[in-house]
């Protein structure tokens, strides 16, 4: 009633002709039908790398953004690092402009603090900052008392960093995310792993997985043609290490067989196979490239950072029908049924043997195409998370710290 009243004041103020204040009366009308009418759906996502680059930002909520608008949601996206910043931050040396990158993003940080008023809900990917203690993160949810929701898709609590930012991890704060989780309004965790560590910290968690978008972008099927089999890999540099141990397996099969091996990744691997075939990975042609494939692989190493990975490789096969040879790790168990839309294989043993079956042909690979892709469909895309994604901005959640 307070406000009610005050604000008619005003109004009344600016509107008489013979009054001092009509001089004022732009911003008062701004002022009434800012707390009269506010908006109640307005988010600022806070990223690390530019739009339309990262795979974690693009298959986690990017693809969202249009389901967003048609749900009466504004948003703003402001990325940590610029596009300039992309085209060396993988690169030995640079290490000037890498680090002017890095103070440029915690300059327009400090700067967008004074434009936090303007949304109702802060979505922080992975992190506010590069390097450092979660300075802007504390500000935001406990002195401009914004409700945070904080995303990851790793265990980011663990040190990895490439080895070409090794310097510049030297200024990371890996219990960041602890902090982070504890004062957020809600946390976004992709499988059940990264989960529980998040629920020490704070009940409101929810798990939100990687998902695909079966009808706008992985909408086609692969088409088996009985031609020459090609298996697949993609990736980036940072995780192109986890294929050091089928590399073996695949130089026996290559004395028997005529295949191909297929590497879509950011950069090429050096790789003493006669059967490699490297395509810098494209996002005008990701789609026909991976349709290249008969069948997709994604071996990983049983530790504590692969267990929070969320079997995104796997997720791009399957949408494209193509079957998925996995490592039991994490929540690929969870993505592939094992002899029913891919395989799951435990030992180098049961690699080779499996990739064996497929060389002799004793596995027909169409078989299991349609499976992957409806278990994706109902489970990992865009369509059967989209209920799950905008709860993420709906009330109730309980107030934290």
């Amino acid at each position: 009633m307070r406000l009610a009243s005050l604000v008619t004041v005003l109004l009344q103020l600016t509107t008489n002709k013979n009054s001092r204040f009509t001089s004022i009366r732009p911003t008062v009308f701004y002022f009434c039908e800012a707390r009269m009418n506010p908006p109640s759906k307005r988010i600022l996502f806070l990223v690390p790398y530019p739009l339309g680059i990262a795979p974690s930002q693009r298959f986690r909520f990017e693809q969202y953004f249009d389901i967003l608008k048609s749900n009466g949601f504004e948003f703003d996206a402001k990325p940590y690092l610029d596009d300039k910043a992309m085209l060396f931050l993988y690169d030995q040396g640079n290490f000037i402009h890498k680090v002017w990158k890095v103070e440029l993003g915690l300059l327009k940080r400090f700067f967008q603090l004074f434009t936090i008023f303007k949304y109702d809900f802060i979505f922080i990917h992975r992190e506010a900052a590069a390097i450092g203690p979660p300075v802007f993160e504390w500000l935001i949810a406990k002195v401009f008392r914004k409700k945070v929701i904080f995303d990851f898709d790793d265990a980011i609590w663990l040190k990895n960093t490439s080895s070409t930012n090794s310097v510049i991890s030297l200024f990371k704060r890996y219990r960041n995310a602890e902090n982070v989780c504890s004062w957020a309004w809600k946390v976004s965790c992709g499988n059940d792993y990264l989960a529980d560590h998040a629920r020490k910290f704070n009940k409101n968690v929810v798990v939100n997985p990687t998902t695909i978008d079966t009808e706008n972008l992985h909408n086609r099927v692969k088409q088996y043609a009985g031609e020459k089999i090609t298996i697949g890999w993609t990736g980036t540099h940072s995780t192109i290490k986890y294929l050091d141990a089928l590399i073996p397996i695949l130089k026996k099969l290559e004395k028997e067989f005529d295949f191909n091996f297929l590497v879509i990744a950011d950069r090429k691997p050096e790789f003493d196979l006669k059967s490699l075939q490297f395509l810098p990975w494209n996002k005008q042609t990701e789609i026909d490239d991976l349709l290249k494939m008969d069948v997709g692989v994604m071996p990983l190493e049983d530790d504590k950072w692969a267990n929070g990975k969320c079997g995104f490789k796997a997720l791009q096969y399957m949408a494209l029908g193509i079957p998925a040879i996995v490592s039991p790790i994490g929540v690929n168990t969870k993505i592939v049924d094992h002899a029913a839309n891919g395989w799951i294989c435990n030992s180098a043993e049961e690699w080779e043997q499996t990739l064996r079956q497929i060389l002799e042909k004793q596995i027909e690979l169409k078989s299991f195409s349609a499976a992957a892709r409806t278990k994706i469909e109902q489970h990992y895309s865009v369509k059967s998370n989209t209920a799950n994604f905008l709860h993420l901005f709906a009330h109730p959640a309980k107030e934290v710290g």
